[in-house]
C-alpha cells in the first residue's frame, strides 16, 4: 500500500514512518508539504498522490498555547481532520487519525473504554475530541486512536524538543534534586508501540474508535522513579502533588486508557508500561540491567 504520513518528521510520525516503511510504500509529508487547514491543499496534495492509506500525526498539541491560541487549535485538531475526512471521502483513502486521553475528565478513576463518555477539559481537549468528530461522522474508512502519554526517540518539537523522559534525564543530570507529582495517572506508551499496533490496524477493515495504550498504569512520580532506577541515576527523586506546581490547565488527573476495542479484534499488541520503558533506556540511552 501507499500510505502518507503527516507530520513525518514529528515524535510519532518519525516511528510510523519508520516501523511502515518495513511492507508499505511511504510519503512523508510536513507542513511544508500539505496545509490539512487548507482543504484546497489537501485535496491538490492527494489528488496527485493517490495514496491508500494517509497517516495524521500532525496536531496542535502544546496545551498552554492551545489555551491562549484556540483559533490555531481548532483549525489544525479540528478542521484540519474534517478536511482529511472529507478529502478521504472523496479520493476513497483510509484514514488514522490520532486522537488523547484528556477527552475524559478523569473523575471514573477506572480504566476508560472507548465507550465512555468524555468530559473534556481544555481547549487542546475540546478540538481533539471535534477532530475525532469530524472524522467518525464525515469519513467511511476510518481509524481514530486515543493515545497517552506519549515518548519517542525524536522528542516533541512543540514541547521544546522535549519530552518526559528527556526531561527527566536532563533533571537527574542537572538539579540538585527532582520532584514529580505522584497524583496524575496513566500509561505512557512509546511512539514506537503505537506505530507496530497501527501497521496491524490499517491492514484491516475494522473501521473503529479505538485505544492504544501500554498495559497497566502508573504515576508519573513511579514511572520517573522507573527511569532514574533503570539509569541508576542517584539524585535524589521525591513525590509531590499537582497542588504544588501553578496549573496553567486543567488536566485529568486519572487517564488510564483500557484498548478495550482492540481486543475484541484480537489486534491489541501493546506491551506493560514498565517493560516498554525499560526496553527504551535500553535502546535510547544505553540503560543495562
Amino acid at each position: 500500500m501507499k500510505v502518507a504520513v503527516i507530520g513525518a518528521n514529528g515524535q510519532l510520525g518519525t516511528d510510523v514512518c519508520e516501523v511502515f516503511s518495513s511492507k508499505h510504500e511511504i510519503i512523508p509529508l510536513t507542513h511544508q508539504d500539505i496545509e490539512i487547514a487548507d482543504i484546497d491543499s489537501v485535496k491538490k496534495v492527494f489528488s496527485e498522490m493517490k495514496p491508500d492509506v494517509v497517516v495524521c500525526t500532525a496536531a496542535a498539541h502544546n496545551v498552554p498555547k492551545c489555551e491562549s491560541e484556540p483559533d490555531v487549535a481548532f483549525r489544525i485538531n479540528g478542521i484540519g481532520s474534517l478536511n482529511l475526512a472529507k478529502i478521504s471521502n472523496d479520493l476513497g483513502y483510509k484514514l488514522v487519525q490520532y486522537s488523547t486521553d484528556y477527552v475524559f475528565d478523569g473523575k471514573k478513576m477506572k480504566p476508560y473504554v472507548e465507550t465512555d463518555a468524555v468530559f473534556p477539559q481544555s481547549v487542546y481537549a475540546v478540538t481533539k475530541y471535534c477532530g475525532e468528530q469530524f472524522v467518525m461522522n464525515y469519513c467511511e474508512k476510518y481509524f481514530v486512536i486515543r493515545v497517552s502519554g506519549i515518548y519517542g526517540q525524536v522528542p516533541c518539537r512543540a514541547k521544546n524538543n522535549t519530552n518526559f523522559i528527556v526531561n527527566m534525564i536532563n533533571f537527574a543530570k542537572t538539579k540538585p534534586e527532582v520532584r514529580v507529582v505522584n497524583d496524575e495517572v496513566l500509561t505512557p506508551t512509546p511512539t514506537r508501540e503505537i506505530a507496530k499496533n497501527t501497521l496491524s490496524l490499517i491492514e484491516t477493515e475494522g473501521y473503529d474508535l479505538y485505544h492504544m495504550t501500554c498495559e497497566g498504569e502508573v504515576s508519573w512520580y513511579e514511572f520517573a522513579k522507573t527511569i532514574f532506577e533503570t539509569m541508576k541515576f542517584t539524585t535524589p527523586l521525591y513525590p509531590a502533588s499537582v497542588k504544588d506546581f501553578p496549573l496553567v490547565v486543567k488536566r485529568p488527573f486519572y487517564s488510564v486508557l483500557e484498548n478495550e476495542n482492540l481486543k475484541k479484534i484480537g489486534l491489541n499488541q501493546m506491551p506493560h508500561w514498565k517493560e516498554a520503558l525499560v526496553s527504551f533506556l535500553k535502546e535510547n540511552y544505553g540503560a543495562t540491567e
